[in-house]
């Protein structure tokens, strides 16, 4: 049985993710990918970045079938290891010593808004803990400027979310900002992406 999940989000978002991956990403070690669902992302930039070891995770035991489904079809079994089973909130992540030390960037891609605002918080912390310096965690996904939507879409969308779950939401782009700050995030990148997303890295000091 093909135990392969196909998200259409992914398929249309992991070009243009790829081309501000390919600016920021260091030339070689180790990336994790947090909540990394279907696996389609994490396959595609594997290929893409082969001097990368792209290192994918989630708590759902239906996606790390899925990941690994889409690892053994693309035929990277030999360059990829198992997906993680990792929840941001549970510390400290299963990381080996080998990993915490060759880790260079972390990725998280459309996760803060449909996961409690707990669970970023938890997200940077934990990401302080583990990147040094100048290294990097990368968000993607719709955020509000200055506590404004900024499209008509991404307001409906955040309100379709408090509908299925009142924690979930649109983040503010400060407010996320913020919570990297207190991490000893010193600066952050934003790049505008299509569908009104967008990249934002964050760079320990």
């Amino acid at each position: 049985m093909d135990e392969r999940l196909f998200f259409p989000a992914t398929e249309r978002n992991r070009g243009p993710i790829g081309e501000v991956l390919s600016k920021i990403l260091p030339q070689n070690g180790f990336v994790l990918e947090i909540a990394s669902g279907s696996g389609e992302h994490g396959v595609t930039f594997q290929a893409r970045f082969p001097n990368i070891h792209w290192q994918t995770s989630d708590p759902d035991p239906s996606y790390r079938k899925s990941v690994s489904a889409w690892i053994k079809h693309q035929g990277l079994i030999a360059k990829m290891s198992r997906p993680l089973d990792l929840d941001v909130q549970k510390r400290p992540w299963p990381l080996t010593p080998e990993f915490r030390s060759s880790l260079k960037a972390i990725i998280c891609i459309n996760m803060i808004h449909i996961s409690p605002w707990c669970c970023t918080q938890a997200l940077f912390e934990e990401a302080g803990n583990l990147l040094k310096k100048e290294r990097l965690l990368m968000l993607y996904g719709p955020f509000r400027k200055n506590g404004e939507h900024t499209s008509e879409s991404n307001a409906r969308f955040d309100q379709a979310l408090k509908q299925q779950n009142p924690n979930w939401g649109v983040r503010d782009l400060d407010e996320v900002s913020e919570i990297g700050v207190k991490n000893g995030f010193d600066k952050h990148e934003v790049f505008e992406m299509p569908a009104n997303n967008l990249s934002v890295i964050f760079h320990m000091k």
